[in-house]
């Protein structure tokens, strides 16, 4: 028993945590290039009420702004969702390698985690991750949601902080604004992500007997979408509220006091409804940027090893 647990923490050690956070930060790159466009849109749709339609904003953002504008805040992400991404993945691998470890000196012959400790873990990586993802989405939203031309608010990243900084009576208050409904959002959004990837990769390895690193590349990639489809119908309400709170203005111009104001206001003038705006093109942007990211991570970790 203490050697199965020793062998555990070795595999557990820096160069697996260092190969989960390399991974996890390629994959991040991609996820932000396949996903910003889709992303734009969603922000546009939860924060105003001038778009009927996806299919309207995204052709009313084309007319008036021009097709960079669906990278409009893109550096930030770019920069900071692949971090976001690799933390996502070092934490998960951590977290996954613990519970082997406890499993092990528990239950030798069965140290594979249940599919509440794989909730766990991904729980685990959102929360370690919404202490960076908190204030890169804020900044990301602000320069999404702004006006286009000579109404623009924020030159760039950087203009954004300065000013959110200083609205907010300092960078915590300013770059943090919705950061309680941010962890609760990455908690379950990354539980039930990492839960639906791994039940069915171990699924489908189960069912062709084979072991999980044979599945097949356009399976992983399959998988890897269908868990972007569960990630955000099992958070997309904490998403809402937290866009609202990160297009706010502050002080005197606040409109929402606290995350459980944000979720009364909503109910009250939009009812249940007013929690799924803008699910479509959210559903059809985790597709493709769920099933590049997880893609791309499995095929640099066979890689690596």
């Amino acid at each position: 028993m203490a050697d199965a647990a020793q062998d555990l923490d070795t595999q557990g050690g820096a160069l697996d945590t260092a190969k989960d956070l390399f991974a996890g930060a390629v994959g991040g790159i991609a996820q932000v290039l396949i996903g910003q466009p889709f992303d734009i849109v969603k922000v546009r749709l939860q924060t105003t009420t001038q778009y009927p339609s996806a299919l309207e904003a995204a052709t009313s953002i084309y007319k008036h702004e021009g097709a960079l504008a669906f990278y409009k805040g893109t550096l930030t992400p770019l920069l900071g969702i692949g971090a976001c991404v690799s933390v996502q993945f070092g934490a998960f691998g951590y977290a996954r390698r613990w519970f082997e470890s406890a499993n092990a000196l528990s239950a030798p012959s069965s140290p594979s985690l249940s599919y509440g400790q794989y909730y766990a873990s991904g729980a685990f990586a959102g929360v370690a991750n919404s202490v960076i993802s908190g204030p890169i989405e804020h900044v990301r939203i602000r320069l999404q949601a702004q006006p286009h031309g000579a109404g623009r608010l924020y030159a760039g990243p950087l203009d954004c902080v300065r000013k959110l900084s200083a609205q907010g009576g300092g960078i915590l208050p300013g770059l943090y604004r919705g950061e309680a409904v941010t962890v609760l959002r990455e908690a379950q959004a990354y539980g039930v992500w990492f839960l639906a990837f791994e039940w069915m990769m171990n699924a489908d390895a189960a069912r062709n007997r084979v072991e999980r690193r044979d599945v097949p590349a356009y399976k992983v990639a399959f998988y890897g979408g269908l868990a972007g489809e569960a990630l955000w119908l099992g958070s997309y309400p904490f998403d809402v509220v937290k866009s609202k709170m990160q297009t706010d203005g502050f002080g005197a111009d606040m409109r929402y006091r606290s995350m459980r104001d944000c979720f009364a206001q909503t109910w009250r003038a939009e009812g249940m409804r007013g929690f799924w705006k803008g699910l479509g093109p959210t559903l059809l942007r985790a597709m493709p940027v769920s099933a590049g990211t997880f893609a791309v991570v499995e095929a640099t970790m066979r890689a690596l090893s």
